[in-house]
């Protein structure tokens, strides 16, 4: 009897499956981590919004060890005539790594890691607030339809016409100093979350709402209902599941723009109040100082792009590892 032909492995690609092994079965989760792994962009991205995280939460460690309070003036750092930093490159030095602030020699390093807690407190709270919003009231509105649909669709474009950047100026100015029991920065910590969560929840709304259409009609589902299924065991056990790639995907993706709504507001004004640090407060100082100080504005303006492009690197790996027909 002759022997079997043996088929060459291609160069450089181990054969998936060996003679004589079983074949392993993989969940839908280990196959999208495989897919993950493979691209580069997407791991960097993830390792980079690890980093942010952790030296916020670390922040004030980190501080101590490598930098000065926040709030700490060393006004001997800089130069009484020209009220810029002493030195090159806006006054770095072993003491302040990122150098210090013109006028009242405040260390950058500290106020730039301090800034963070801020910005990421508030962008992963609204986001989780409207993620939560805009998955119910979708899922809602996709599975039941009539006067339901009707009226969480119509909301959603009500709210969606609304000049959100506008409003939250408006409604973030009217509010003062002490109300709702808060004051100072929970207050308005507080204010930020709910202005930017409870209006931007249509977005994802819409999305799940088109989601739940399409999933509604699938035949799990019809399974579901023949054997007697429920309406909340179908949305809880059947769809809200099925829904958990895109509720991620987009969470990815709309960290970094509330990353940079909540700048915009500070820059303008109406968000955190000094001199508590803030990225989008630091560059609203650094206007004024960019010509002789540029340091200065270089500093928080990378901290804002190194964060939103590390979050949307990893969005966008994570969309294509989850529906990698999307590409």
């Amino acid at each position: 009897m002759a022997a079997p032909l043996e088929v060459p492995e291609p160069a450089g690609e181990p054969a998936l499956v060996r003679p004589g092994e079983a074949i392993q079965s993989r969940s839908l989760r280990q196959i999208a981590w495989m897919r993950l792994k493979r691209d580069r962009v997407a791991i960097a991205g993830g390792c980079v919004v690890l980093l942010l995280i952790a030296a916020a939460l670390l922040a004030p460690l980190l501080v101590g060890w490598f930098g000065h309070p926040p709030t700490q003036f060393q006004e001997t750092l800089v130069d009484p005539d020209l009220q810029v930093p002493k030195g090159a490159f806006g006054g770095i030095s072993a003491d302040n790594l990122l150098g210090v602030e013109p006028v009242n020699g405040r260390d950058l390093f500290s106020r730039v890691l301090y800034g963070s807690r801020i910005s990421l407190l508030i962008a992963f709270l609204a986001t989780a607030l409207s993620v939560v919003l805009g998955t119910v009231l979708g899922v809602v509105a996709g599975y039941f339809g009539g006067w339901a649909d009707t009226l969480i669709s119509r909301t959603m474009d009500v709210f969606l016409a609304f000049p959100l950047l506008l409003f939250a100026i408006a409604l973030a100015g009217v509010v003062p100093d002490h109300a709702f029991g808060f004051s100072g920065d929970s207050l308005r910590v507080g204010l930020l979350i709910f202005i930017i969560g409870f209006f931007s929840w249509p977005y994802i709304g819409r999305i799940i709402r088109g989601q739940t259409l399409s999933l509604r009609e699938r035949e799990f589902v019809d399974a579901a209902r023949s054997l007697g299924a429920r309406g909340p065991y179908i949305l809880f056990r059947e769809l809200l599941p099925n829904l958990a790639a895109p509720i991620l995907v987009y969470s990815t993706l709309l960290i970094p723009a509330n990353v940079l709504f909540e700048a915009a507001l500070s820059f303008l004004g109406v968000g955190i109040r000094p001199p508590t640090p803030t990225w989008g407060g630091m560059l609203a100082d650094a206007a004024h100082y960019y010509q002789i100080d540029p340091e200065f504005m270089l500093v928080p303006g990378l901290a804002i792009f190194v964060t939103v492009l590390s979050f949307n690197l990893f969005g966008d790996g994570l969309r294509d590892a989850l529906d990698p027909r999307a590409r």
